[in-house]
């Protein structure tokens, strides 16, 4: 029988996995209230990970990381009723403890990470709390605008994604010079979704697409699932590796429904104010050791992709054939000349569309900086 060093029975797939938790959760503690202390309310802290930390990062960097990171910061009420202080005092640990992850994921070569920050549905929650939230938001938003200096000096790009139209304006303008302050850097991103859920944001894809056609960009032909991908929020980054959700809830509540049709997801019972870099090594390994499949599963849905496109281009090459029925009839190269220049107009108005609807979207974030500077 297979026991680890906690005297534990384990599958021999779960081995590593059970010897590593129980060591470092059994030999190193980390005390979460003197970090708070410590804690300048910085969005990135600095600092050097301890030497067992360094340690076991080294190990964990030895096979495949994650690239993109996720969270789904849960548990932040649950942890001041833990406490027995305010909620808004969850929340304020809860963006500390997001300034400690950030510095992890540094450490660790993860170089893009998102949030979920802020749900639709929260506007559905008190008006206290609500406002509160809103207050938090503008404090960090105003911090890191002082903070500009320590963000480039990392290359660190902010966005915001979400319908930001529904905050409050003040909040909007400090968000957009954020976002407009940072959106050069290219070292590491952080997504921070505001104001935003998933349906929300493919139904927002949609309309965007319905307006390319209606503008005469596109063409109603050339919509597909990959062209909605491209109209997202999140259309800048790649879809996340890893999702991370804490406090033991175990469903994904509208965050990115569908960037992480091929990711690992992770389910931690842990509070995220309580969050540890143990924990997060923990959820890297359970990254690792589905790998394989997942890479697969990626690379397999890219290949239908393909094939569904290529379908989709033949299809109104045929059509378009039909149309010139009275015409000299086009032998097989023909065909395959006639398919390759449609293939490349369409690419040819999918890049227009694109860049006009990121020119939109530019132009929102500039009008509301230049709104800030003028108030």
């Amino acid at each position: 029988m297979d026991f680890d060093s906690c005297g534990r029975r384990r599958h021999r797939k779960e081995s590593l996995q059970s010897i590593y938790s129980c060591s470092i959760e059994g030999w190193f503690q980390v005390s979460v209230s003197d970090k708070f202390q410590k804690s300048n309310m910085s969005w990135i802290r600095e600092g050097e990970l301890s030497f067992i930390e360094r340690l076991s990062a080294n190990i964990l960097k030895a096979g495949p990381m994650p690239k993109h990171v996720a969270f789904i910061m849960d548990g932040n009420r649950r942890y001041a009723r833990k406490r027995h202080v305010e909620r808004q005092e969850g929340h304020t640990q809860g963006f500390q403890k997001l300034a400690e992850t950030l510095r992890w994921c540094l450490n660790l070569n993860i170089r893009e990470v998102t949030v979920y920050a802020f749900s639709i549905e929260n506007f559905k929650r008190s008006k206290e709390e609500v406002e509160g939230l809103m207050e938090l938001a503008r404090q960090k938003f105003r911090k890191l605008l002082e903070e500009q200096e320590n963000l480039e000096k990392h290359g660190v790009c902010i966005r915001v994604l979400g319908d930001l139209a529904l905050l409050p304006l003040d909040l909007q303008q400090l968000i957009a010079q954020a976002v407009v302050a940072t959106r050069t850097h290219n070292k590491c991103f952080l997504n921070v979704c505001f104001a935003y859920t998933s349906r929300y944001e493919i139904t927002n894809a949609v309309k965007e697409m319905a307006w390319g056609v209606e503008q005469g960009l596109i063409k109603s032909s050339d919509v597909s699932d990959s062209l909605l991908s491209k109209c997202l929020y999140s259309s800048s980054s790649p879809d996340p590796d890893l999702l991370i959700r804490t406090s033991g809830e175990v469903r994904l509540s509208d965050f990115l429904l569908w960037q992480t049709s091929y990711s690992c997801l992770v389910f931690q019972s842990v509070l995220w104010p309580e969050y540890s870099f143990w924990n997060l090594c923990e959820a890297i390994l359970q990254y690792q050791l589905n790998y394989q499949s997942l890479q697969r599963a990626q690379e397999q849905h890219l290949e239908e992709q393909a094939l569904q496109q290529l379908e989709a281009d033949r299809h109104c090459v045929a059509e378009l054939l039909q149309q010139r029925e009275n015409e000299t009839v086009i032998d097989g190269q023909g065909r395959k000349e006639l398919l390759l220049g449609y293939t490349l107009d369409r690419e040819e108005r999918v890049r227009g569309f694109l860049d006009a609807l990121q020119n939109k979207r530019d132009d929102f974030f500039n009008n509301l900086t230049s709104q800030a500077v003028l108030a």
